[in-house]
């Protein structure tokens, strides 16, 4: 199973693409396709049939999924880059910049 410096619920920031410099959170990860999906980034229309939930139908607007190697990890403003301290039976993610917990 692949590791991701990256979790559900990280505000990241696109560092690459067509949406350089959008922030947003983390909504899902795609591990299978090293994928992640950030709420307000990278919205496609996606056209959709009527059902229960929308007895319309019609075009929906939702967010497609980035590559995890376009987003950088958020911090006091600031792209981080991510460790790891263990300490005893703890693992933590750190900021490498500023060496404290994320």
């Amino acid at each position: 199973m692949k590791k991701f410096k990256i979790k559900s619920g990280d505000t990241v920031k696109v560092i690459a693409g067509d949406h350089k410099g959008s922030e947003g959170k983390v909504l899902r990860i795609l591990k299978d396709k090293d994928r992640v999906v950030v709420e307000g980034v990278n919205m496609v229309s996606k056209h959709t049939k009527p059902n229960a939930a929308n007895p319309q139908g019609g075009i929906v607007k939702q967010e497609a999924p980035l590559h995890i190697s376009n987003v950088a990890l958020v911090e006091n403003g600031e792209t981080v880059r991510v460790g790891y301290k263990v300490e005893g039976d703890t693992k933590t993610r750190i900021s490498k910049k500023t060496k404290k917990a994320i």
